[in-house]
């Protein structure tokens, strides 16, 4: 841990649970949500990041993913919430990995800052907790849509968070095979 910023390791080795340290008062907080510096200084080498994305999903209980984008454009992920509070997810889909399978899951709100890293090999999505959340992330590869690819969000044994609203799924979500019957375009490298 440095001053800047507090860095964890999950369950699995390679996500890494980052919350930026916030400097306030009165009028609000200061935050460098991002300052590869720091993290560096901290020994946490991420890659180079080419694109950030932001989405905003209105209704409690939307779903996105879990998606992916393969080889030869496959994304590594650094994950916040602008706005409200969501439940951000990565599952292990690298063949040969002793944790292939496996998911961690974190709250990431606006109020609590946490952000997750979630390298390349990995499947990402998140389950909405308040209404009008968004989620901004920072991409290490643009996005390609011939890589685009998902898994059913709810075949991985993810433990979703009870919100009490029926899940609101693209049809895209909707129609991806189960992770039981996925061939991975990812192998494990240790």
């Amino acid at each position: 841990m440095n001053v800047n910023n507090f860095i964890a390791h999950t369950e699995i080795e390679s996500v890494l649970l980052i919350q930026p340290r916030r400097f306030g008062d009165e009028r609000g907080f200061f935050s460098e949500s991002w300052n590869r510096r720091s993290l560096e200084e901290a020994g946490v080498f991420l890659p180079e990041f080419v694109q950030d994305n932001h989405s905003l999903s209105r209704a409690v209980g939307t779903v996105r993913g879990l998606h992916f984008q393969s080889p030869p454009h496959a994304q590594a992920k650094l994950v916040r919430c602008g706005r409200g509070r969501l439940f951000d997810v990565a599952v292990d889909i690298r063949k040969g990995s002793p944790t292939y399978g496996k998911w961690v899951g974190e709250e990431l709100s606006f109020d609590n800052g946490k952000q997750l890293f979630i390298p390349a090999g990995f499947l990402h999505g998140f389950a909405t907790l308040e209404p009008n959340t968004e989620i901004v992330y920072k991409c290490s590869d643009h996005y390609a849509p011939e890589c685009d690819g998902a898994v059913r969000w709810d075949s991985c044994g993810i433990v979703w968070p009870e919100t009490g609203a029926t899940p609101i799924l693209s049809g895209k979500d909707s129609a991806a095979p189960a992770l039981a019957d996925f061939d991975s375009p990812f192998n494990y490298e240790a």
